[in-house]
């Protein structure tokens, strides 16, 4: 029985590699904008909540007033991966989302709550006013969004759960129970926040608008928050690869086309500890942060980017293993739309790289200059 609806017949306009490898850059960086986002704003509320120092509160609204801006990254940064998703897997997320219709585009009325409570959250800590429940509610509902992505993205390698669930609720009204993959894998983003955010208060503490003790503070937090969940996020990673199909953990070792995939996996590990001793070094070494702040963004960026190859390889195979082969398309490539697309996106990257060193060259306050 065919799981999958039938193959559009319009050829794809360029290589499917080309595809992908756009998807597994542009994911990854929507990645670290969502740990960013659900670790910063968590550390956030609890530094808000318990003030044990006045350098607590500082960092506390340091972060707070930068997860605006990272809120708009994380979404910009989601349209284009979801896009290559909808290109390659089309036939197995189209149905998937319909599945889950009523909750998926609930995302949008979630995301838009969690945006405002971010900018009231930020707006009351600026004025010296307690505002962790406003963080907290933003946090759960951020968390929540990340459940139902994690749900679609699992779901939609499950066809063979599909028919069952159209019969129950038509109207996209029932999410899917019963995937042992499902858990690991929101938990596994939830620890990737906590360790992302340790490394972002030490890439944080870096910064000139900190006085030394105010460093002092953020670094050693951030470090050992890093280097605790670090642990953490590699026992939920461990969880998450054991209970995946015996197809996929044979393929990531033995076939040609995804063992890197699977080496990818030991690149994910092998700098998720080095990760783990860089918040070791600043968390409790006396250790100037500086330097330590550029290895941990460095560290945390090519954590995700293994990561997502690692979990590419993952769903290739898992779709391979019921019938679905993203490599068997048609390809007719129409170089001409092709070059102007990647001129276009180099350019895209410039520009954006140009406005981070303007806003990174512009002169700031001292973070704690309006307490």
């Amino acid at each position: 029985m065919q799981l999958f609806p039938a193959v559009d017949p319009i050829p794809l306009p360029a290589p499917i590699w080309l595809f992908k490898l756009l998807h597994i850059v542009t994911l990854a960086l929507h990645f670290v904008a969502v740990e960013m986002l659900l670790g910063g704003l968590l550390l956030a509320v609890l530094l808000s909540l318990f003030r044990g120092s006045p350098a607590s509160l500082v960092a506390a609204r340091a972060m707070a007033r930068r997860l605006t801006v990272v809120m708009t990254y994380v979404i910009n940064l989601a349209v284009p991966p979801l896009l290559f998703a909808q290109v390659l897997y089309g036939r197995a997320l189209y149905t998937s989302s319909v599945l889950i219709g009523l909750y998926w585009i609930s995302i949008i009325g979630i995301l838009t709550l969690t945006y405002w409570l971010l900018y009231q959250f930020s707006g009351r800590l600026e004025k010296g006013k307690s505002a962790w429940w406003l963080g907290l509610g933003a946090w759960v509902l951020a968390g929540f969004i990340a459940r139902l992505l994690s749900t679609n993205m699992t779901l939609m390698l499950r066809p063979e759960a599909w028919q069952q669930m159209y019969s129950a609720s038509a109207a996209g009204a029932y999410l899917p129970a019963g995937d042992p993959t499902l858990t690991p894998r929101w938990l596994l983003m939830l620890a990737g926040g906590l360790f992302i955010g340790g490394l972002w208060m030490v890439y944080l503490a870096g910064r000139s608008t900190f006085t030394a003790e105010e460093k002092r503070f953020v670094a050693g937090l951030g470090g050992k928050v890093a280097a605790l969940f670090g642990v953490v996020y590699l026992a939920a990673g461990l969880w998450a690869a054991s209970v995946q199909p015996a197809a996929v953990k044979t393929g990531l070792v033995h076939d040609s086309l995804y063992r890197f995939a699977g080496y990818a996996g030991y690149l994910w590990l092998a700098l998720v500890v080095v990760a783990v001793l860089v918040g070791c070094i600043a968390g409790f070494a006396k250790v100037s942060a500086n330097w330590l702040a550029w290895t941990g963004a460095l560290v945390a960026l090519l954590t995700e980017i293994a990561f997502t190859v690692y979990r590419d390889g993952v769903r290739d195979l898992t779709l391979l293993s019921k019938g679905f082969n993203v490599w068997d398309r048609v390809v007719v490539t129409n170089w001409g739309v092709v070059g102007i697309f990647l001129v276009l996106f180099v350019a895209g990257l410039g520009v954006v790289g140009w406005l981070v060193s303007v806003v990174a060259r512009a002169q700031k306050p001292m973070e704690g200059a309006a307490l």
